[in-house]
Formats: C-alpha cells, sequence, structure tokens
C-alpha cells in the first residue's frame, strides 16, 4: 500500500488531472507521461479505469464512502497514517482527488465507485430537450433558470458560477438570468455570442436565414458575432439577429413569439399559413391543406393550451374542411 502511495507521489497535480483525462479520452494520448504511469502500473489501473468508465451504472460517487473505505483499509493493514495529511493532499481538485481515489481503490482491491454517468469525469453537464418536449427547465446555481424548447441541447460547466457564467445553446430557449455586474452570463450560440447581465430573453441558434436571433423581454442584452466586429444592443421588446455576415434589429410584432413557452397563441384575422407555421413551432403539428385555397383562410380565435385533435377539429368546423391523419401528418380538405 505504502507503494502505491510513493507512486502517486510521481506525478504533480496537473499530471493527474491529464492522466485522467487520458484514461477517460477526453484527450488525446500523450505517450511520454502515459508511458511513465503504465511502466510501473502493475495491478493494470489504466485497463480497471476504462472498465469503470464504460459501466453502465447510474449511481452517483460518493466520494467520502470512497475516503471511507480506504482508511479503513489502512487501519486494517495496520499503516498509521495521518488523516488530515493524507485528505488534504487528495483533495487538491475534483478531478485529481476521483483519479487518485479510484486509482488506489483499484490497486488494492476496493472496487465501490461508480464513474458513468455521474459527471465526475465530465468537465460540462448538458441537458437535451428531445422531439416531444419543451419547457424543460434547467435551474441554474446562480438562481438563472432556462426553458428549453424541443430538439434544444444546453450545456455548462460543473463549475458555473465559480469563475464566470458561461453556457453553450443549440436550438431555442428562453432565459430568466439572475443580476450579477461582477459576472455576466455569456451564451455560445455557435455562430453569436450573447451578454447579459440579469434579463430575460430568447435565443434561436440557427433561425430560418441561418442566422442566431434573440428577442428580449426585459433588460438589455449584447449580441455578436464571433469575431466581435458585428455587435448589437438589444432593448426590451427589439430583436437582434447576426450572422457570418450580416446584423440587424427590428422592434417584435409577432404577439406569439414565446407561444412556444406559454401555449398560448393570439390571432386577429392572419390567415391560416400563419396559424399553422404558429403550430408547428408551438405544438409540433404537421398541417397540411390538399387545397392551396384554405390556407388563405382568415383566423380570429385564441389557441390557449389544447391538444392536437381538439385544435384540428376546431379549425376544420370553422371553415367546413374534413381531415385525415397520416402519421403525425395533418391533412386537410374541403368538403
Amino acid at each position: 500500500m505504502m507503494k502505491e502511495m510513493k507512486k502517486t507521489e510521481r506525478f504533480s497535480d496537473k499530471e493527474w488531472e491529464e492522466l485522467a483525462s487520458i484514461l477517460s479520452d477526453e484527450k488525446e494520448v500523450q505517450t511520454d507521461l502515459l508511458g511513465r504511469f503504465m511502466a510501473d502500473d502493475s495491478a493494470n489501473s489504466g485497463k480497471k479505469w476504462k472498465d469503470f468508465r464504460n459501466m453502465n451504472n447510474k449511481e452517483e460517487i460518493d466520494v467520502d464512502k470512497a475516503w471511507n473505505n480506504v482508511h479503513s483499509r489502512l487501519k486494517a493493514d495496520g499503516l498509521n497514517i495521518d488523516e488530515k495529511t493524507v485528505r488534504i493532499s487528495l483533495i487538491r481538485s475534483t478531478f485529481v482527488r476521483i483519479a487518485a481515489i479510484a486509482i488506489i481503490l483499484i490497486s488494492i482491491g476496493t472496487v465501490a465507485v461508480y464513474m458513468n454517468n455521474s459527471g465526475y469525469l465530465s468537465k460540462k453537464i448538458t441537458v437535451i430537450a428531445g422531439n416531444d418536449q419543451k419547457n424543460v427547465l434547467v435551474s441554474l446555481t446562480d438562481g438563472s433558470k432556462v426553458y428549453l424548447n424541443r430538439h434544444s441541447q444546453f450545456s455548462y460547466r460543473k463549475n458555473f458560477g465559480r469563475s464566470g457564467r458561461n453556457v453553450k445553446l443549440t436550438g431555442e430557449a428562453f432565459f430568466e438570468i439572475s443580476p450579477d455586474i461582477t459576472k455576466p452570463f455569456i451564451i455560445d450560440a455557435g455562430k453569436a455570442k450573447v451578454k447579459v447581465v440579469g434579463t430575460s430573453f430568447n435565443v434561436i441558434t440557427n433561425n430560418r436565414e441561418s442566422a442566431v436571433e434573440v428577442f428580449v423581454k426585459t433588460g438589455k442584452v449584447l449580441l455578436s458575432d464571433n469575431s466581435g466586429s458585428q455587435a448589437l444592443q438589444l432593448d426590451p421588446g427589439f430583436v437582434g439577429t447576426v450572422s457570418s455576415k450580416t446584423s440587424a434589429k427590428t422592434l417584435n410584432e409577432d404577439p406569439n413569439y414565446l407561444s412556444w413557452k406559454t401555449g398560448y397563441l393570439y390571432y386577429n384575422g392572419q390567415k391560416l399559413s400563419v396559424v399553422f407555421n404558429d403550430l408547428k413551432r408551438v405544438y409540433n403539428m404537421e398541417i397540411v391543406a390538399n387545397d392551396p385555397d384554405i390556407l388563405n383562410n382568415p383566423w380570429r380565435s385564441p389557441i390557449d393550451n389544447v391538444d392536437e385533435e381538439t385544435i384540428i377539429r376546431l379549425i376544420c368546423t370553422s371553415f367546413n374542411l374534413g381531415y385525415t391523419k397520416d402519421g403525425n401528418v395533418y391533412h386537410l380538405s374541403k368538403k
């Protein structure tokens, strides 16, 4: 056991972190560092580390339990080691702590650590909203809230809020950001970046024109391309778009812009073609008119969080239409 402890001292904290990244396939192999480790790895820890990483187990790692197992084994072997000294040396950073404990546990045969899907081997947390999900809530440690629309992905680092508030979005989401003037909230939206201090706003990372689009509900938002050459300051009620070539800012005139989140749609004579596009975005409904004239009918009734069948029947009754359903697609035709 003492040999194993001495073995951990052969590498610096930075080297342990690199080894953990290499063994968990988060970093390309560094031949010299890995070679020095494997040369004296009589317990075959490298292979066992990878086996742990691939385990299909959803239990979270209990580091205190892992430490207690190690400490109990040390006492059983009659080794008088100062607990505080050893423990402090193992917890200089979360990543190094897990790497050192895991390798020591594997080496002495005490296996009680579950790493797969626990997040300890990952530098970020990712939340994905699927095809039938919307308003997927992500509550961040600073009090901010993020609501994901369908087909969206949101990522942030495990140490979010400690040194900064940086996140990444693919798809669409509505943000309610807690104010913190010392740590701006920054969104990597792919082709652009969104920077705020405390506000509420909507972000689409790729709209119909393949631009990043932001609508501000409250507060102020700074939208810029990745180079910083195009930047827009957006006030409440404005929509800003930024692509690799252009940027634009307009006042929002769409009363249903945030309907994907609220489920409420308001109309005052808009054509059914507009209504069907909104229903696609808000309710994930695919509606096809077999006769193009159907699309020109005006619609004046609100739609407020009702099911698909109710919506279709309401439309058909209003304009004397019939419908059939093929998979997930509604086909409308005149009677």
